[in-house]
């Protein structure tokens, strides 16, 4: 007997809320703020639980994503005190491939079931060869983490929708090189948009293998008349841009996904990551009810 899959929970990512948490009680306050706008879970990152070392810091600002400086917050109490779930938790592959028991023990911690490695920094996506060896690393990893009861899951951004010489994208690579058994996916919509790939087609691609999903609108909140007809786009609240988003959060309803994880960097409403998440919760809410 087929049994309706049950709904994906609306879930957060720290690194949008990293610089309003840097002491105790504005966690408190935000994530609070948080359950009350309606999410119902908070995706975390390994550096952003502990203290983030100098040089994380710089890449992850230089990227447009600084992370504040929370690390040295106790998540594991003020998450359990907010009463939001942990759809993941975020950690680097050299961490996991070195300390995988360490990492699952970790995750444990906070409630976590997956353990989410993000795209490659330094990492050169177009050549075959290291793509393979990375699908490599990932599958091993995923297998050390499998033995202490976790799941891995590959996040992409941009740089994975390159072409290789063999015609085939690195995420293509990615895919068809890795154990289905072992590996699964977070897919990060807005980024797979921006690289000109249709979100809808990877979601229905992965399959089962679609665990978590990353969704931030796209579009543009200039108004009145401009220059030149060419305006930037960038991340926008849900339903400010021109994303699918509500064919999205169905598809993933669908497919049976944990979580609808909603994160922006940037480009909030009123300069507020606090406000533009509630906003987005608004969305959330209708496409995802109770």
């Amino acid at each position: 007997m087929s049994t309706t899959p049950q709904r994906p929970l609306r879930a957060i990512q720290q690194i949008q809320i990293g610089r309003l948490t840097s002491t105790d009680d504005q966690a408190r306050e935000v994530l609070a703020r948080l359950v009350s706008a309606g999410f119902e879970a908070i995706e975390l990152n390994g550096f952003m639980t502990r203290p983030t070392p100098m040089l994380v810091r710089a890449l992850t600002k230089a990227a447009g994503m600084p992370v504040g400086s929370g690390g040295r917050l106790d998540w594991a109490r003020l998450v359990a005190e907010s009463g939001l779930a942990v759809a993941a938790f975020h950690e680097d592959l050299g961490t996991i491939e070195s300390r995988p028991a360490e990492v699952a023990a970790r995750a444990r911690q906070f409630g976590a079931r997956n353990v989410v490695v993000t795209g490659m920094y330094r990492f050169d996506y177009g050549d075959d060869t290291a793509v393979a060896g990375l699908a490599e690393r990932l599958d091993a990893a995923a297998r050390a983490l499998a033995g202490e009861g976790m799941r891995l899951l590959y996040h992409n951004h941009t740089a994975e929708f390159r072409r290789l010489r063999s015609g085939a994208t690195a995420f293509d690579v990615l895919v068809e090189r890795t154990d289905p058994d072992a590996l699964d996916f977070e897919l990060d919509c807005f980024w797979a948009a921006t690289a000109g790939v249709d979100p809808l087609g990877v979601m229905d691609r992965l399959g089962e293998r679609l665990r978590l999903l990353h969704l931030t609108d796209r579009g543009s909140r200039i108004s009145g008349s401009t220059m030149t007809p060419v305006v930037k786009v960038d991340s926008v609240e849900l339903g400010a841009g021109n994303m699918a988003v509500d064919a999205i959060v169905a598809r993933a309803a669908a497919l049976g996904v944990e979580a609808v994880i909603l994160e922006t960097h940037k480009n909030w409403i009123d300069n507020s990551p606090l406000r533009s998440a509630e906003v987005s919760a608004d969305v959330l809410r209708r496409l995802l009810p109770d």
